[in-house]
């Protein structure tokens, strides 16, 4: 159900200030409602846990900037392909960065792969820059039954489970528009294990995990914004027990984010 392909334009979106990044991030430090920094915080503390003192790491694609707040590094650089100030290094292509081969013991990717024109091209791009045994961090999208309802009702993004994601030459999302998405990608690459294996050899998934429903819901958004209700703190930690239970449980069903970690093979 709902599994039909779906596509919109940036025209037909009813979220507002759709690629503000801008005006994103000066949001979340203006704002001292508890519903988005307690979603953010989530998406990237559990991160911590694979990364040793020490790690050298870096986020592609981090849009409004904020995982320093949550990533415990000394050693950790924020990219994205864009001029932002916050950025420490500015116009990288996730296909085509300028790090050298080896460079990372980690490397985080925040809900920027159902972005990504070719995924493969990415995963190889990851797997040089990383050094033997380094991970990458995935905080995905996840095309549940209800993220598909979402979608369609808010036409924020698409989505097309109709492709084949590890075809390095078949392009999954438009190369020429940087908001463009498919939001099948994740579900893609990382529902059949087996067959990500096989595809992407040089990766083991080292876990696979599901969360976010309520919380995703009553966020208001990370960039593109929508009407939330503020929730105090202590109702937000509730929310994201019943979140997770649900989630993990049901993952095709109510699972609106999921995480991947990916270990490059020695």
């Amino acid at each position: 159900m709902l599994k039909k392909a779906f596509k919109t334009t940036h025209q037909q979106n009813r979220m507002g200030h759709e690629g503000n990044v801008v005006g994103a991030r000066k949001h979340y430090f203006k704002t001292n409602r508890n519903n988005l920094k307690f979603l953010l915080h989530h998406r990237f503390e559990w991160m911590n846990k694979f990364i040793r003192p020490g790690d050298v790491g870096m986020e592609v694609g981090a849009g409004i900037g904020i995982s320093k707040l949550f990533i415990n590094s000394n050693s950790f650089i924020i990219t994205d392909f864009s001029e932002s100030d916050w950025l420490d290094v500015k116009n990288v292509d996730a296909l085509a960065t300028p790090f050298t081969n080896g460079q990372f013991d980690f490397v985080v990717s925040s809900n920027m792969i159902h972005h990504v024109p070719y995924p493969v091209k990415f995963f190889k791009e990851m797997h040089r820059i990383l050094k033997p045994g380094g991970v990458l961090l995935i905080q995905e999208i996840n095309a549940s039954f209800f993220m598909r309802l979402i979608l369609r009702l808010m036409r924020h993004e698409g989505y097309d489970f109709n492709i084949n994601v590890f075809d390095e030459n078949l392009v999954c999302t438009d190369p020429n528009d940087l908001w463009s998405a498919n939001c099948a990608i994740p579900n893609l690459l990382f529902d059949d294990p087996a067959n990500f294996k096989k595809s992407v050899s040089y990766f083991k998934i080292v876990k696979a995990s599901y969360s976010e429903f309520f919380n995703f819901l009553n966020s208001g958004g990370v960039i593109a914004k929508t009407f939330f209700i503020p929730l105090p703190l202590f109702v937000l930690k509730i929310v994201k027990k019943i979140d997770d239970l649900l989630a993990n449980a049901f993952p095709k069903i109510f699972a609106l984010q999921r995480q991947i970690i990916l270990k490059k093979n020695a």
